[in-house]
């Protein structure tokens, strides 16, 4: 069984193709179980779509859920599509994101950290005239809000949780946060969800997949499971690398990865 939970589409504003060209990639990869994963609409802003380079509109959202929702039902006897989506989190407006995923049948939700502070996790400037104290801090308040977001109930999936070093390779080497990235791993091992492999990174300046093997091996100690996610934005990518990061888990000791179907997790041995 091949899976990929984390996909995107052009309502985001930075992927290309339609949900459909994704699917159809997925068939050509030899993928069993698609997960279709669009960035979450910003909720709690004013305007219907803030960032059209980021999100979705709220006014999309409904129209995301019933295309994905048609598709699976179309390629039913090919391949099985799972509803999903990539939620930010804010603590703030945990609430609000929650009530407006629960009308929705999902398979499984994502939950991503892609902004503290205010800022994307992504901007390269965020680390300009930082002392070593304050980028330790800065680690230590993204970690704290991965454990947040593993305790809200929301996710099924933990995205990307290391990152913050896609464009800032450094970010793996600012010590004194590892009790703070163990919390966040004891949160969701408690919580019974997941981690995933993304393997998006290989395509920004860190160049390798998220998370580390640091983390993999520490997440394996407190009996995280782990999923896996190209995190494509390209029908390309469509299970990027499944083989590699498979090989990978199984040396580092794992003997299992898992999806979701219904919020219900699906063990596959590996």
């Amino acid at each position: 069984m091949k899976f990929d939970l984390h996909t995107h589409h052009d309502r985001c504003g930075h992927a290309t193709g339609k949900i459909e060209d994704y699917i159809q990639a997925a068939i050509r990869a030899g993928i069993t179980t698609i997960g279709i994963s669009d960035h979450s609409p910003y909720f709690a802003h004013e305007l219907d779509q803030p960032q059209p380079t980021i999100a979705m509109a709220k006014s999309q959202f409904p129209q995301y859920i019933a295309e994905v929702l048609s598709l699976k039902e179309q390629y039913r006897d090919r391949i099985e599509v799972l509803l999903g989506v990539e939620s930010d989190y804010y603590s703030e407006h945990a609430d609000l994101y929650s009530s407006s995923y629960e009308p929705y049948p999902f398979d499984y939700i994502i939950g991503s950290i892609h902004q503290t502070r205010g800022v994307s996790i992504f901007n390269r400037n965020r680390w300009k005239g930082l002392d070593n104290e304050k980028q330790t801090e800065e680690k230590k308040y993204y970690y704290e809000l991965i454990r947040q977001s593993a305790e809200s109930g929301m996710f099924q999936v933990l995205g990307h949780i290391d990152a913050m070093k896609g464009y800032y390779p450094q970010f793996a080497d600012i010590p004194g946060a590892d009790a703070e990235i163990d919390e966040a791993l004891k949160a969701i091992a408690k919580q019974d969800i997941a981690i995933e492999i993304n393997t998006s990174g290989k395509t920004k300046d860190c160049g390798g997949w998220y998370p580390s093997d640091a983390i993999l091996k520490r997440a394996l100690h407190f009996g995280v499971d782990v999923t896996f996610g190209s995190d494509a934005h390209v029908p390309e990518r469509v299970g990027d690398e499944w083989e590699l990061v498979q090989q990978r888990l199984r040396e580092i000791g794992f003997t299992r990865w898992v999806f979701y179907r219904q919020k219900q997790k699906i063990i596959v041995p590996l």
